[in-house]
């Protein structure tokens, strides 16, 4: 079990890592373009509504095994 528990931590860990790079990423490029300006605003609040909804799920996840515990 606790393999599977270092597995879900270390996916928890690259998501986390992916959406800061890709946010400031879409920052950068922001900065820089300004015909592009709405696609990189775009993607930047997407890369936040995926880091809500995948850091909730977890949660979620957490509450659930504590509650059938």
């Amino acid at each position: 079990m606790s393999t599977l528990e270092e597995l879900a931590q270390a996916i928890i860990i690259l998501i986390r890592l992916g959406c800061v790079c890709r946010f400031i990423y879409c920052m950068v490029r922001l900065s820089g373009a300004d015909e592009e300006a709405t696609k990189y605003k775009k993607r930047a609040r997407n890369v936040v509504l995926f880091f809500v909804l995948a850091e909730s799920i977890w949660q979620v996840k957490d509450l659930i095994f504590y509650y059938y515990k």
